[in-house]
């Protein structure tokens, strides 16, 4: 097993949590992903912020490329580790 984990930038809060949820369906993922606010320095304005959608993925069997593409249909992206 390792320790990877994916993470998927959104830019607002509704496709964080809307995200969240489909992948369990989409991925048949068993554990919850993480939502967690990333404010760009200095910023506090909610407009401004990005959010991170984290999920573990310890037996390497999700598809970057599929994770990519789930991303970009939330107007996001997956960074690379």
């Amino acid at each position: 097993m390792s320790d990877v984990r994916h993470v998927l930038v959104l830019p607002d809060r509704d496709a964080a949590e809307e995200a969240a949820r489909e992948l369990g369906e989409r991925f048949g993922t068993d554990e919850q992903a993480r939502i967690l606010r990333e404010a760009l320095a200095g910023e506090d304005d909610a407009e401004d912020a990005q959010w991170l959608v984290l999920l573990a993925d310890e037996d390497e069997r999700l598809d970057p490329a599929a994770l990519d593409d789930f991303a970009a249909e939330y107007e996001g992206w997956r960074e690379e580790p």
